[in-house]
């Protein structure tokens, strides 16, 4: 390890030093709510700040094991706006219930850390490794609210579940590493465009890709491998459920990028037909399922799985020729995180007293009680669904843009997602028919959330806003982060 090695995973090293802190901030000023929030949330400001420092450059560290380039920085940045926002919101949902913010604000950032490490790791091991250390704190904040059996259930299911994917996940890798004698991705790319060119794939391979694909696919939730997703949403702490919707799955279309786009990209035409698949297969059931469903928490459960259905299309486009579909894939995974999260939030302030449920007759009347929150939720819906020109329309219209442009079976996948698309505005309508069309409710009158919960909320709702009405200020960071192999 050298000094240049230390540099280039500087905000990695930084974002751990902010973790500790927390902990021993915590031990020397027990109880000091804004002790941690400011060392949290100010360490993560340091963290920005030191990848910003690196935007526009490249390198690597530890052997070519990391690598520094645009597609890192953008996913960082992202990984740490998630973790500000999840902390925003966690606050005023700890502090009723008697759940320990500092030991919530230590995991959450440990596990972000873990996604930062995968976002640049381009060593199939140190991938492994990396994942690890971004699903196992996902695992313990799953289960925080310990003493609700609905939150011990979820997580008990996500860890074990989630364990016995990751073990496939490593049997892929290892058939791989066996097959091509090397753990690098630049190695394992050079062994199998060689192969390819001779025509002499191994039959072991394809058991490996079938490995792969079924630990990545459990990561992402895509179906079949999305059972977990439900009960361990519903169950978890709101502000948990709003992370786990969007980090890890970010943090599996990073594994994807850097494994199918960087390490299988010579057995594209292999798995093409397969994400094809998971792809139709996702977001079509994800959908369905999610139009049956009247507790809010667990309708926009099934809905995250219909979107990685979404981002799963603009992997294919890619596969189909489409180098567009990367750029597609990252914009989207960057709008979900403000819409999807704000909706979450908007959840969080209304179970901000203990006892109020998520079921759907609880947003009754929601608009008259308090219409900024019942604005705020219909502008995230309204974006989830696509409506233009709210940031989940471009982020629907650019993955559906490059499957038409890849041509072939891909034009009918892009249909299948405008019919999906148009499907899911049946439920997250529905919602927004409760808040504006019918009486209120008792249980939809939310205690003011403090002022940096607002923040938060305030961040998400121009975030989906900027996405939407001015989307060529992303797509110039999502078109360079894309070219990264």
């Amino acid at each position: 390890m050298s000094w240049s090695d230390i540099g280039t995973i500087a905000p990695i090293v930084i974002a751990v030093l902010v973790a500790a802190a927390v902990l021993i901030v915590d031990m020397a000023m027990p109880g000091r709510r804004d002790a941690i929030l400011v060392t949290s949330l100010g360490g993560l400001g340091l963290v920005a700040v030191a990848i910003l420092v690196q935007a526009g450059h490249s390198g690597s560290a530890f052997g070519a094991a990391y690598s520094l380039d645009n597609l890192t920085v953008f996913l960082d940045i992202l990984f740490v706006v998630i973790a500000a926002m999840t902390i925003m919101f966690a606050g005023d949902y700890l502090e009723p219930r008697g759940l320990p913010l500092a030991e919530f604000a230590a995991v959450l950032i440990f596990a972000v850390t873990g996604g930062m490490l995968v976002a640049g790791s381009t060593d199939l091991l140190l991938l492994f490794v990396a994942l690890e250390l971004m699903v196992l704190p996902g695992y313990m904040l799953a289960g925080f609210a310990r003493n609700d059996p609905y939150s011990t259930e979820g997580a008990i299911k996500y860890f074990l579940l989630g364990s016995f994917s990751s073990a496939i996940l490593l049997f892929g890798l290892a058939y791989v590493w066996g097959i091509t004698g090397t753990t690098r991705v630049d190695g394992v790319t050079a062994a199998l465009a060689t192969a390819v060119a001779h025509g002499s794939i191994q039959p072991g391979l394809a058991m490996g890709l079938a490995f792969m694909t079924a630990g990545v696919a459990f990561k992402m939730a895509a179906v079949p491998f999305h059972y977990w997703t439900p009960d361990a949403y519903q169950g978890s702490p709101t502000p948990v459920t709003a992370y786990l919707s969007v980090g890890p799955k970010i943090g599996a279309f990073a594994i994807a990028l850097r494994l199918f786009v960087g390490a299988l990209g010579p057995l594209k035409a292999d798995w093409l037909p397969v994400i094809i698949v998971l792809a139709a297969a996702t977001m079509t059931l994800g959908n369905l399922v999610a139009i049956t469903q009247d507790n809010v928490k667990r309708m926009l459960a099934y809905s995250s799985i219909a979107h990685t259905g979404y981002i799963l299309v603009g992997l294919a486009a890619y596969a189909g020729g489409q180098q567009s579909g990367i750029s597609a894939i990252l914009f989207y995974g960057a709008a979900y995180t403000f819409m999807n999260m704000g909706a979450f939030a908007v959840i969080t302030a209304l179970q901000r007293r203990p006892g109020v449920s998520s079921q759907i007759s609880t947003f009754a009347g929601l608009g008259r009680r308090d219409p900024w929150l019942g604005a705020l939720m219909a502008l995230f819906l309204l974006s989830l669904t696509g409506i233009p020109p709210l940031a989940g329309f471009w982020a629907k219209a650019y993955v559906i843009l490059a499957a038409v442009q890849a041509g072939g079976w891909l034009t009918a996948l892009a249909v299948l997602a405008m019919v999906n698309a148009a499907a899911a505005a049946f439920y997250y309508l529905r919602v927004v028919v409760y808040m504006y069309m019918r009486e209120p409710s008792e249980e939809a009158v939310p205690s003011r959330p403090g002022a940096l919960f607002r923040v938060g909320l305030a961040m998400a709702g121009v975030g989906t806003l900027i996405f939407g009405l001015f989307p060529a200020l992303v797509t110039a960071a999502t078109n360079a982060a894309s070219v990264f192999h």
